[in-house]
């Protein structure tokens, strides 16, 4: 690529300042109304639209533009099943071994625990993967940068891009995770990083009654 292929135009979308108000108010309005969910319908979704999510989870930033990350999507509900077993295993150690006694009264008004029906229930559970380097065919090793900021800046969009399309899902990190990595077979440049049900909810779910945090509470302006 030469020197005037390297770069292009940026097309950039300005706004009255009324409008930038109105629709920066609209999206914190549509975004604060997210919950995570942990009960799931066996709906059917469809693929495709699985697929513009992760596209667009993928336009995230990244560290030299080196995207490191992999999204394995499973809808095979016998693999569902085996990977809901590794993890409540890992989750139920945690639970009873691992977990210090603040952490687990912290957990008390969200209401989880070691059970995670939700991996079997919903109809796809993406599990996303950090490259922590890249590997050629030859095995031959290249740098990546910034790995963990790039993929939970991706994970970040993917939760958006799920609340967009008018499903749930819930963050879930069952530690440690490298069962996940085995399971699905993955290099060993790939590490797991989340796993995320993707559906819609069941009839009859609910969420904690919680309360996010006000804006005075994280933000300090300097003027």
């Amino acid at each position: 690529m030469d020197k005037k292929e390297a770069f292009i135009p940026y097309e950039h979308v300005e706004y009255p300042v009324d409008d930038m108000i109105d629709r920066s108010n609209s999206f914190y309005e549509f975004m604060n109304s997210r919950r995570s969910v942990r009960h799931f319908s066996n709906r059917k979704v469809p693929k495709s639209v699985v697929e513009n999510i992760i596209r667009a989870a993928s336009t995230a930033p990244s560290g030299a533009n080196k995207q490191p990350w992999t999204f394995c999507v499973i809808s095979n509900e016998d693999l569902k099943n085996k990977v809901r077993k590794l993890a409540e295993a890992e989750e139920k150690e945690s639970y009873a071994r691992r977990m210090s006694d603040e952490w687990l009264e912290d957990l008390v008004p969200i209401g989880t625990n070691w059970e995670k029906e939700f991996i079997d229930t919903a109809p796809y559970i993406i599990v996303v993967m950090k490259k922590v380097y890249d590997m050629d065919e030859d095995a031959t090793k290249h740098s990546n940068y910034y790995v963990n900021e790039s993929v939970g800046l991706a994970c970040g969009l993917l939760i958006a891009a799920i609340h967009n399309a008018g499903l749930c899902t819930v963050t879930h990190t069952p530690s440690p995770m490298n069962f996940l990595t085995k399971a699905l077979s993955r290099p060993e440049n790939e590490r797991a990083f989340l796993l995320m049900p993707i559906g819609y909810p069941a009839e009859d779910a609910q969420v904690p009654n919680i309360k996010r945090k006000t804006l005075g509470e994280v933000v300090v302006y300097y003027e």
